[in-house]
């Protein structure tokens, strides 16, 4: 091989150097600029660990004190738990009781709403019967007192001297007058004549065995007799022949002469002087 192109040792040697050199050169100039970064980049992002660390240690102190309280707290609320506990069992014990006594009273209620019921039941028939009693009492009580009022009726009347028969009372005259007169007098009592309705009436007549006027009279039409209320004699009781105006007399007036017989009655002049018999219906 041509010695010209095997390089010198010598100047091989000082190219590594100079290579060598150079790369500890840029080596230094490259850590000089990690160096500068690294004092800049700490400077600029690492924390204030003094300051963290101050904060972390009061934080950790405040905590240790909050747990200091809440240790104290759950202490108490350990207490007030087991006192709440106490309560709670104290009050389920009485209330317990109480719905014992609470049943027990229920039934008492339920009882006395029964017995209550009952006494109502026995009070609205004592009620009713009492309503009863009441009525009866109230319808005695005005029969008494409308007795009591006709009784003193009857008892005026019979103070002067009428007779009673058969819802009617009856005065038979102590003196004689005119038919006229004789009703006047009747009038005057709050009665009339008589008016003989039925044969018992005709039979109670005849007991007086007296000549006596009667309220018959045929003084508005001849021939037509009517009662002194106005109506028609239907039912007679004249003795035989009557009536007939004897010798042509005026005989407009009736009376009961023949007493002694059941058809008694005879036509007369209404001036003769008579007894007479006033009536009086009375509503017993």
């Amino acid at each position: 091989m041509d010695n010209r192109y095997k390089p010198d040792a010598s100047a091989r040697m000082r190219k590594l150097y100079r290579l060598a050199g150079v790369s500890l050169g840029l080596l230094f100039i490259l850590q000089a600029a990690l160096n500068i970064s690294l004092r800049l980049t700490f400077h600029v992002t690492t924390p204030d660990f003094k300051g963290i660390i101050k904060n972390l240690t009061e934080e950790r102190e405040e905590l240790k004190r909050e747990l200091n309280i809440s240790d104290a707290k759950t202490s108490d609320s350990e207490t007030m738990i087991k006192n709440l506990t106490e309560e709670s069992d104290e009050m389920k014990r009485k209330l317990n009781i109480s719905d014992a006594r609470t049943a027990h009273f229920k039934a008492m209620i339920k009882n006395l709403t029964e017995e209550r019921e009952e006494l109502k039941r026995k009070l609205n028939i004592f009620d009713a019967r009492t309503a009863h009693f009441k009525a009866m009492i109230k319808n005695l009580t005005e029969e008494r007192e409308e007795l009591k009022r006709k009784l003193n009726i009857f008892d005026n009347y019979i103070q002067q001297r009428w007779v009673y028969f058969k819802h009617s009372f009856y005065y038979i005259s102590s003196t004689t007058k005119s038919w006229q007169d004789s009703r006047n007098d009747c009038l005057q009592r709050g009665a009339d004549l008589v008016i003989i309705n039925s044969k018992e009436e005709q039979e109670f007549m005849r007991q007086f065995k007296q000549r006596t006027w009667i309220g018959l009279t045929d003084r508005e039409t001849e021939g037509t007799w009517r009662w002194v209320d106005g109506t028609l004699l239907n039912t007679s009781y004249w003795a035989t022949g009557e009536p007939n105006s004897y010798q042509g007399r005026d005989e407009d007036c009736g009376e009961i002469r023949f007493y002694g017989s059941e058809n008694s009655w005879n036509d007369a002049s209404c001036t003769s002087q008579k007894y007479w018999i006033c009536e009086k219906t009375v509503a017993f």
